[in-house]
């Protein structure tokens, strides 16, 4: 019997390379090229003198200090909810799986003012918080919130198909041997996830420092305060300082582009394993499949 051809011509074939190409130099590799033209349009010095502000460095370190914050807490959940939905059954459990992807349907601006509306002065804990001398809204712990809430399917998401491809099996017999389940989860499982969980953590991270909508809901755009690198970047271009905005984004830009080439060898040492686990056990669905 013939093989049934499905390569498409030449003239195809360079006719969609081609428009893919186009489409990724005008819109992803001119606007990165443009940020970092325009930051240095006016030379190094005023490039540099536009990152030593106060308020800027006050932006970058609220920035890290809320991916430190956000990005281990949805570690302990991520891990934890791809865990029991991978590897259990209960009631309960599609619930669980629901909720892990309800802030892909949210909008950001939709979560924040829902953090106002449970936290902010008139809310539902405002009175309650004010009595106490306890901030959130318009303070670090509301953005931090807000972050955590927009980040938190990310390390989920990449480990729930991981783990349901590996099944039980290396569990179970550390078990019968004898392994306690914290020393079944170090050893035994946490080995085989690793990769899928550096791809989680590194796009959570990416995200929790890009996030502009939750945020800027929840910020009050307090300068030096509560302003995030993204925040600060908007207030600059509003007050037409484009060079020290550019400036700025250009961190964010440097920041996306270390980003990328982590989460590229991350997701090929995931490839790898998960092909490996394939030609192990090719009767057990996989995620790439």
């Amino acid at each position: 019997m013939s093989q049934r051809q499905t390569t498409e011509t030449p003239l195809v074939r360079y006719t969609l390379i081609a428009i893919a190409v186009v489409f990724m130099v005008l819109f992803l590799v001119l606007p990165l090229l443009a940020v970092f033209v325009e930051a240095l349009r006016k030379g190094w010095s005023v490039y540099f003198s536009a990152l030593h502000e106060p308020d800027t460095w006050a932006a970058i370190r609220l920035t890290f200090i809320t991916a430190v914050i956000a990005v281990p807490l949805n570690l302990i959940f991520g891990v934890s909810a791809a865990w029991a939905i991978a590897k259990y059954d209960f009631r309960g459990k599609s619930f669980l799986t629901t909720l892990v992807d309800l802030p892909f349907s949210v909008s950001p601006v939709v979560a924040g003012l829902i953090y106002v509306l449970v936290f902010g002065a008139q809310g539902w804990l405002g009175p309650w918080l004010a009595a106490h001398d306890t901030k959130i809204i318009f303070a670090v712990p509301g953005i931090i919130l807000a972050t955590v809430f927009v980040t938190f399917p990310f390390i989920a998401r990449e480990l729930i198909p991981l783990m349901q491809a590996q099944g039980n099996d290396e569990e179970q017999a550390a078990i019968v041997l004898g392994a306690s389940g914290w020393q079944t989860f170090w050893y035994v499982t946490l080995p085989n996830i690793k990769w899928g969980l550096i791809y989680g953590v590194i796009l959570c991270n990416a995200r929790a420092m890009g996030e502009f909508g939750a945020v800027s809901v929840v910020s009050g755009h307090i300068r030096g305060m509560t302003n995030t690198m993204p925040l600060h970047v908007e207030i600059l271009y509003n007050e037409y300082q484009s060079v020290a905005a550019f400036a700025v984004a250009s961190l964010l830009a440097l920041l996306a582009l270390v980003t990328l080439a982590i989460k590229s060898i991350a997701e090929w040492r995931l490839l790898r394993e998960m092909k490996a686990l394939a030609e192990l056990s090719p009767e057990r669905p996989t995620p790439l499949a």
